[in-house]
């Protein structure tokens, strides 16, 4: 072929500073750009061996080495796939390939974040002028006859084009780096990105540094390969000891055989694994295979609890491998990381548009090639047939986990705890997740034992029931009565709380564990989702269960005293607004306790969740009742005692320790109750 100069198909003048400016955020992508077009004409050279119009040489091995130069600033990529004839290089480099990127620039020279477009696929072998000042092509067609071309641009708009020196079918692009980019040169940023984009694409990549010394290994002869490099033959003799026998005589014994080794140039090791764990069956992978997948692509050490293998060929291809994590403590992290793939190349982590945000709590991998990676975010948020995509996963998780529920309830209960807000999580975000989900939602009693929303509405609503009964029949006939609600109770912090949980073991009543953030808007959704039910906080009211009856001819002398109590611990804590209630607890060792109704307690939490800080609490009625206990010999003491000299310091120590059952003391007034206990002890102590 002669010689040709020419221009390049394209309407800017100059459209590569256009690329590099848009794509600055991320312009190492240009590695997986040219290593999936290196992938894609190994592919289409295969294809053709299978349908007999070429065939590969027996020696043939589909590869695709990167070579890093830092001595002449360069980088190349040479793969072993189907070439290009001089024809295929004019109509796919330079008419195709930059009418494309005119058309892209076109539509995406505005957008000025990474989250403007899925992966940026599409750019293809132009990305290569992001960090390159000149590009060479050298490639040789596996057309019978076909010459080898060599093509050649400088960032400009003009091309030159010749025959070339190549004898081996394939493509070499080699890229001479701009000032700005002379670190992909560098073996070591250059394996980054590989491993970044490209560790699982479907053929093996090699990486090597140009005129780098030669390394050589030493391996048994047996394992020689027919392509290993040989160096030397090395014979080890058998090693002999001296060693007694049973006779107790001494002898020499072999101690280890002779061996025949060969020294050999160091084999190249592929940065690529062809085959990762999601494209195989769930069935030819072991615990082992998932655990060790899991550590080497999310380096996380701690065992996941369980994973779940996505595998589907109809109505899309999707394949992946999602792992719920073992979270340590509440302090842990949960912030997960799915990273999304196309044909096993690597696109981007937790692309919301395509997995279901709860997800976005689990580490996985997913694998999509029917996924339309060229276009913005906001068309994927329209996209029908990507809301399929993210409908299918969501549905497997909740096949997994009901069927787990059903099948292996001893293992589901014991993962519970951590997988407990990934669940609720979901059942918060997906209203079809949570209507699988909802009878399979556990609860954790004060026994420590898992009872579902039925179990706990069986469990609290015989009770209920009977008294609902009751207040049926004694309403008068034609009057219409709400109907009754099962109250299901629940503690936040076993520790803080733990006298009121004493109280309802006593009395044999009992209550669930909602200890996490998450706790509360689901509480709220299941109240919505089950109008028959009502939470409430086991430190929102004390149910006459709790206490005895006042006999008819003391109710005016109980009366009398409620107040006297009332007016000395109000003038005491110096608070006139102060809620007061006695009551005859059957607990004789509760002197006193706090009590905020459920409602007010969710009004704090909803004005603390969003700031409202300047508000006045007590306008929606968010100050704590005081319980005293009348059969206490402390209140006892404080009623017959009410003007004596010690009675308001322990009328606010009755009152801070019922308040360190209900709530943590804020610094201040941690301060003034150690000082007063110290002052107490001081008392007894004299």
């Amino acid at each position: 072929m002669g010689a040709k100069h020419g221009n390049l198909s394209i309407n800017s003048e100059n459209i590569f500073p256009i690329i590099k400016k848009w794509m600055y955020s991320d312009h190492d992508i240009f590695v997986r750009e040219l290593i999936s077009n290196g992938c894609d004409a190994i592919t289409k050279l295969k294809k053709l061996d299978m349908m007999g119009e070429y065939q590969l040489p027996d020696d043939y091995k589909a590869s695709i080495k990167v070579v890093v130069n830092p001595e002449e600033k360069t980088l190349k990529f040479i793969d072993t796939g189907i070439g290009m004839t001089a024809d295929e290089v004019e109509e796919y480099i330079t008419q195709i390939a930059f009418s494309g990127a005119t058309e892209f620039l076109e539509k995406y020279k505005d957008k000025t974040t990474e989250d403007d477009m899925i992966g940026h696929f599409g750019l293809g072998f132009y990305s290569a002028f992001m960090v390159a000042e000149e590009v060479h092509i050298d490639t040789l067609s596996y057309k019978e006859g076909a010459a080898p071309v060599h093509w050649t641009c400088d960032g400009g708009t003009e091309y030159d084009m010749e025959e070339g020196s190549k004898n081996t079918v394939g493509t070499e692009i080699t890229l001479f780096l701009n000032e700005e980019s002379v670190q992909f040169s560098n073996e070591y940023r250059v394996r980054e990105v590989i491993e970044k984009y490209c560790s699982f694409m479907p053929v093996e990549i090699f990486l090597s540094k140009e005129n780098a010394e030669q390394e050589y290994e030493t391996i048994l002869e047996e394992e020689l390969k027919d392509d290993d490099v040989i160096v030397e033959r090395i014979h080890e003799e058998a090693k002999m000891e001296e060693k007694e026998n049973e006779n107790g005589e001494k002898e020499m014994v072999e101690v280890s055989p002779a061996v025949d080794k060969v020294k050999i140039n160091k084999r190249p090791v592929s940065l690529s694994d062809t085959t990762p764990l999601w494209t195989k069956h769930p069935n030819d992978c072991t615990k082992e295979d998932y655990i060790e997948f899991y550590r080497k692509v999310f380096m996380d050490y701690k065992e996941p609890l369980f994973w779940i293998h996505l595998n589907m060929d109809y109505p899309f291809n999707l394949k992946g491998i999602l792992y719920f994590p073992k979270i340590n403590t509440e302090y842990d992290s949960v912030e997960g990381k799915i990273k999304l793939y196309n044909n096993q190349v690597f696109i981007a982590d937790n692309i919301k548009e395509v997995i279901p945000e709860f997800l976005m709590l689990l580490k996985g991998v997913i694998d999509c090639p029917d996924l339309p990676l060229n276009v913005s975010r906001s068309a994927l948020q329209n996209d029908g047939f990507v809301n399929k995509i993210s409908d299918y996963i969501s549905k497997k998780v909740a096949d997994k986990l009901t069927g787990m529920c059903k099948t292996d309830r001893e293992s589901y209960e014991k993962y519970w705890d951590d997988i407990s807000p990934f669940i609720k999580f979901g059942c918060l975000k997906d209203e079809k997740f949570c209507d699988k989900m909802s009878d399979y939602i556990l609860f954790k009693n004060i026994d420590h034992e898992y009872l579902t929303l039925k179990d706990c509405i069986a469990k609290n609503g015989g009770a209920e029931e009977t008294k609902a009964e009751e207040e049926k029949t004694e309403a008068s006939e034609g009057e219409n009565t709400e109907e009754k609600k099962v109250t299901i109770y629940y503690v936040t912090d076993e520790q803080q709380q733990s006298q009121y949980i004493n109280m309802f073991k006593q009395e044999g009543l009992d209550a669930v564990l909602l200890t996490h953030n998450i706790d509360s808007p689901f509480v709220t959704q299941l109240e919505q989702r089950n109008e028959n039910v009502q939470f409430q906080r086991i430190d929102a009211d004390l149910t006459d269960t709790f206490k005895e009856e006042v006999a008819k001819e003391e109710e005016e002398a109980f009366k009398a005293d409620t107040e006297t109590l009332t007016d000395v611990f109000r003038k005491a804590l110096e608070n006139d607004k102060l809620e007061v209630k006695v009551e005859k607890l059957k607990n004789e060792n509760v002197a006193s306790m706090v009590t905020l109704s459920e409602q007010s307690r969710r009004m704090q939490e909803m004005m603390k969740m969003y700031n409202m800080y300047g508000m006045d609490p007590s306008m929606f009625g968010t100050d704590v009742t005081l319980v005293l206990n009348a059969n206490h010999p402390l209140v006892q003491y404080v009623l017959k005692n009410k003007d004596g000299e010690h009675v308001p310091m322990f009328c606010k120590q009755l009152f801070d320790l019922a308040m360190l059952s209900n709530k943590p003391l804020n610094p201040e007034e941690m301060t003034v109750f150690i000082n007063r206990s110290n002052e107490i002890m001081m008392l007894l102590a004299k």
